[in-house]
């Protein structure tokens, strides 16, 4: 039997309403006093002191339970604070894994032990942790991977590569996937996840850089790193559905959309008035753009109100993340087309620095979180398609 897409409509609560006016003015003090510049893809941007102001705001771990760190307020709350930063270009690069789904999947599948130990310290803007999925023969195609653990004494003795993984050069922890034991006919079976600390003896960091010559990227050499028992996450064997229910997270924020809003928003200032004018082809271009950032951001909020809930949902997050990635590589070309027809100089000013950054930045779009062809298998298996 087919299954089916289902995105029902969600409203925000008003202490989430509440809450992004107050997220709005510290973004304007920050801003006023020079604390950040708004940047394209901002959540490849990092700043630790800027993440560290979110924490002792309490924005860090928000939905955690208070004895982790947490708030305990809801995802919707978090949905808002998460969209206000990403409009505004702020830098959250630091600790956006951590948050966004670290903690969760820590909460779902860790040991007490380690919640404990790692979950406050994230929630305080101190612990920062990157993503050891990708690798340099396996790309989106997680089943592939080859770094692999043998059990020692006491834990397990860690070898191989993991590639893109943002900013870990400075995080303090990876979680890494990896085969714990040979393949078999399932290509999804015998693979577990170890929390990795980075300052332990065998890793190596090995930066890339990206268009922009930005050092965001890293390759992560594992030469005989030990990794105790203790910091195996969930079972293992396990680490294929922990993997794949971390990945709803990743792959159906607004992130996946709000990359590149800094240049609509700058876009769209001085053209108000022409827009407001008349009906003509500016307004129908800047609308159907607005139109597509409408739809995304009602579907993304969908999923975040019924993961609240405890939803499986990795069929509709990779729907998010595929059509939201596809407009991020839209929005800067259609900002570009529309700003020379209406005249405006496209090398000068706020909009002239953000559009090109976005020009660089945005052709990563469709590959980091799993490409969009990947995707679209997930996605036909998922409706029983293929």
């Amino acid at each position: 039997m087919t299954e089916r897409l289902l995105f029902p409509h969600e409203r925000l609560p008003a202490v989430a309403e509440t809450l992004r006016h107050q997220v709005r003015a510290f973004l304007r003090e920050e801003l006023a006093a020079g604390h950040f510049l708004p940047a394209s893809d901002s959540w490849m941007n990092a700043s630790p002191e800027f993440s560290r102001k979110l924490g002792r705001a309490g924005w860090l771990g928000m939905t955690w339970p208070r004895k982790y760190g947490g708030a305990e307020r809801s995802s919707l709350e978090r949905y808002v604070l998460t969209e206000e930063l990403l409009s505004a270009g702020a830098p959250v690069g630091a600790h956006w894994i951590s948050d966004r789904q670290t903690g969760p999947m820590l909460l779902r599948y860790g040991t007490e032990e380690q919640r404990l130990r790692f979950m406050p310290g994230i929630a305080r803007g101190e612990c920062f942790f990157a993503i050891g999925m990708s690798e340099p023969d396996a790309g989106s195609d997680l089943a592939a991977v080859r770094t692999r653990a043998d059990r020692v004494d006491g834990g397990w003795r860690l070898n191989g590569r993991k590639i893109w993984s943002s900013f870990a050069h400075d995080a303090h922890c990876m979680i890494v996937l990896c085969r714990t034991s040979p393949k078999e006919d399932d290509r999804h079976a015998g693979l577990s996840q170890l929390l990795v600390e980075l300052d332990s003896p065998g890793i190596q960091m090995r930066p890339i850089l990206n268009l922009t010559g930005h050092h965001h990227f890293n390759e992560v050499v594992f030469d005989d790193v030990l990794v105790p028992d203790a910091r195996v996450i969930g079972d293992i064997g396990g680490g294929w559905k922990q993997v794949v229910s971390e990945l709803a997270y990743e792959r159906s924020g607004p992130e996946r959309f709000l990359s590149y809003y800094p240049v609509l928003a700058s876009l769209l200032g001085p053209l108000a008035a022409q827009i407001g004018e008349s009906d003509g082809p500016l307004t129908t271009a800047v609308g159907a753009l607005v139109t597509q950032l409408a739809t995304l951001r009602q579907m993304s909020l969908s999923v975040a109100g019924r993961l609240q809930l405890g939803a499986s949902l990795e069929i509709e997050a990779a729907v998010v993340k595929d059509l939201g990635t596809r407009f991020e590589r839209l929005l800067p070309e259609q900002a570009r087309l529309i700003a020379a027809a209406a005249g405006m100089p496209l090398h000068e000013g706020e909009f002239g620095r953000l559009l090109a950054e976005a020009v660089l930045r945005a052709p990563s779009s469709t590959l980091r979180g799993g490409t969009n062809e990947i995707l679209r298998g997930a996605i036909a298996r998922g409706l029983g398609l293929r």
